[in-house]
């Protein structure tokens, strides 16, 4: 529950960012990419679209991630972000 939650929140940080950051706007300009943060077991996945400038973060799994990070589990993962 609490690497969920991480996620979510790292998620709503970011959108936040791109849309109020000058330097994070600056990272995410011509950038169009999918990527993802997930469990191994499939049990969490969270992925975010970086696109116009913009990060959107959604639930669940992306079908075409231009890269993944998995953790063993989400202790595993929560503890290591």
């Amino acid at each position: 529950m609490k690497f969920r939650f991480l996620l979510w929140m790292l998620g709503r940080l970011m959108r936040k960012a791109s849309h109020s950051n000058p330097a994070f706007q600056q990272q995410l300009q011509g950038k169009d990419l999918t990527f993802m943060l997930h469990t191994l077991d499939g049990k969490v996945a969270r992925h975010f679209t970086v696109a116009n400038n913009r990060l959107v973060s959604r639930s669940g799994v992306a079908q075409n991630p231009e890269f993944s990070i998995g953790f063993k589990d989400a202790a595993f993962g929560f503890a290591t972000m």
